[in-house]
């Protein structure tokens, strides 16, 4: 799974640290001072290290939960995101992680009650509102759960905390620990989903949608709420077919009595991360047409842009009512 596992001399004593040092004993431990010693290192090959990548356990400093993009959110008053790993086991062409960093290397901060700490304060300040914390933004929530048990961790001081909504967000179908697991009604699963053409076309390594939907129905099944995340909307030939049949696909599949939240983007990505994108894959077909750059952002142009949403929209509110749709940008009718 990782051929180096680097960490921080800081945390060598850490009781998690170490238990991951006992359980990959047979690959090699690596000190540094800091994780950007080894992850912030000019001259990198991202597609190399995303083949065969290493683990670096760090610390987390600063501040651990940060307020989320404008438009980012499922029904709370607040909304925060934290990440307690970077980068992805996943390889999506369309994701912006993909040009975000220099390394393709996991990296997992150890101190995961100093970001229930951050939590902690954050519900505080808000006074008794509800507020949404968002896991997955950075990375997958699931995907390597069995190897960081951060969910595992996660789990009871959410429990502890019913004004605190956890969002866990995957396209992993690693559930088997909340299966076994009561659920909590303050925590969604939420899958991101696509059509099944354009997953396995920019999707690599992600498991495919009728296992995602599978997985999705037995966390229902077990009482788990979940959420569907049907971006980014990619562009593509005969996507309104494309889009329809999905559509169709997903809600047929799962029960909407139990569904918490649906959500909805474009393809957005900053200017900076989209050329780095596009220099790691340049015979990508995702980055050479339909594209434009608009206030630093490359998108699709406007006009391809507003007909997707619009129409996506509109086929998603026909299957939910308008106080469980959250999409993440602007709908024009």
């Amino acid at each position: 799974m990782f051929h180096d596992i680097y960490f921080e001399e800081e945390i060598k004593a850490h009781p998690r640290t170490r238990a991951f040092l006992e359980k990959y004993s047979d690959i090699p431990h690596i000190p540094c001072t800091r994780y950007g010693e080894i992850f912030n290192r000019k001259a990198q090959n991202f597609r190399a290290q995303k083949q065969n990548p290493a683990l670096i356990l760090a610390k987390k400093h600063g501040s651990l939960a940060l307020p989320t993009p404008e438009g980012y959110g499922i029904g709370d008053p607040h909304n925060y995101y934290f990440s307690h790993m970077l980068n992805c086991v996943f390889d999506c062409r369309y994701c912006f992680l993909q040009g975000m960093y220099r390394s393709a290397h996991y990296i997992l901060f150890v101190n995961f009650e100093d970001f229930f700490d951050a939590i902690k304060s954050t519900l505080t300040a808000h006074n008794g509102e509800r507020v949404s914390f968002f896991s997955g933004y950075d990375c997958d929530s699931l995907a390597l759960e069995p190897v960081t048990r951060f969910v595992e961790n996660s789990l009871p001081f959410f429990a502890d905390h019913p004004l605190a909504t956890l969002e866990l967000r995957t396209k992993s179908a690693q559930i088997r620990f909340l299966l076994e697991r009561e659920p909590l009604p303050n925590v969604v699963a939420a899958m991101t989903l696509t059509p099944h053409r354009i997953a396995q076309a920019l999707e690599h390594r992600a498991p495919s949608l009728k296992r995602r939907l599978e997985a999705l129905k037995k966390l229902q099944e077990k009482g788990w709420k979940i959420g569907l995340r049907l971006d980014p909307i990619i562009y593509c030939e005969n996507w309104q077919e494309e889009y329809q049949n999905f559509y169709e696909e997903v809600f047929s599949t799962i029960s909407l009595e139990r569904l918490h939240s649906v959500s909805m983007g474009a393809f957005r990505v900053p200017r900076g991360v989209f050329k780095n994108m596009a220099r790691l894959y340049p015979e990508e077909k995702l980055f050479a047409h339909s594209l434009e750059e608009k206030n630093g952002t490359v998108t699709y142009k406007e006009t391809i842009e507003k007909e997707m949403i619009a129409f996506c929209a509109d086929q998603i509110l026909t299957y939910v009512p308008e106080k469980q749709f959250f999409p993440c940008c602007e709908v024009v009718k």
